[in-house]
C-alpha cells in the first residue's frame, strides 16, 4: 500500500509544480495533497517536501494554522474570476452557468474565510 501512497504523492507534487507555471491549475491543494500521502508512504519525502524553502511554507501554515497566504488568496480570486469569465465568453448553458457559479461561491467563500498568514 506504500508504494500507492508514494506514487500518488508524487503525481500530486508533480501537478502542484505544474500549478506553479500553469495560472488556473491550483498549486497548494496538490501540494496539500502530496504531503498527505507522502506522510503515509515515506517519512524522507515527507520531510523533503515539509521542508523545502519553497514548497514546504504553504503546507506549514495550512498544517499549523488552517491559514492561507494573502497572495495565494488573490491569485485564486483572479485564477476563478478568469475560469468563469471564460465560461461566460464561451456562453455555456445557463444551467452550467448555475452551478459552476455556486461552486465557484463556495470555494471563495471557504478560501476568504480561512486566516492568512
Amino acid at each position: 500500500m506504500k508504494i500507492i501512497w508514494f506514487i500518488s504523492g508524487s503525481i500530486t507534487l508533480t501537478l502542484a509544480c505544474l500549478g506553479v507555471i500553469l495560472p488556473l491549475l491550483p498549486t497548494v491543494p496538490f501540494l496539500l495533497l502530496a504531503a498527505f500521502c507522502f506522510a503515509r508512504s515515506s517519512e524522507r519525502a515527507h520531510k523533503w517536501l515539509i521542508n523545502h524553502p519553497q514548497l514546504g511554507p504553504p503546507i506549514k501554515d495550512w498544517q499549523n494554522n488552517g491559514a492561507i497566504n494573502s497572495q495565494a488568496k488573490k491569485m485564486a480570486t483572479v485564477c476563478i474570476a478568469a475560469a468563469f469569465s471564460l465560461s461566460l465568453m464561451l456562453d455555456l448553458g445557463w444551467k452550467i452557468l448555475l452551478i459552476q457559479a455556486v461552486v465557484l461561491s463556495c470555494v471563495m467563500f471557504f478560501i476568504w474565510t480561512r486566516p492568512s498568514k
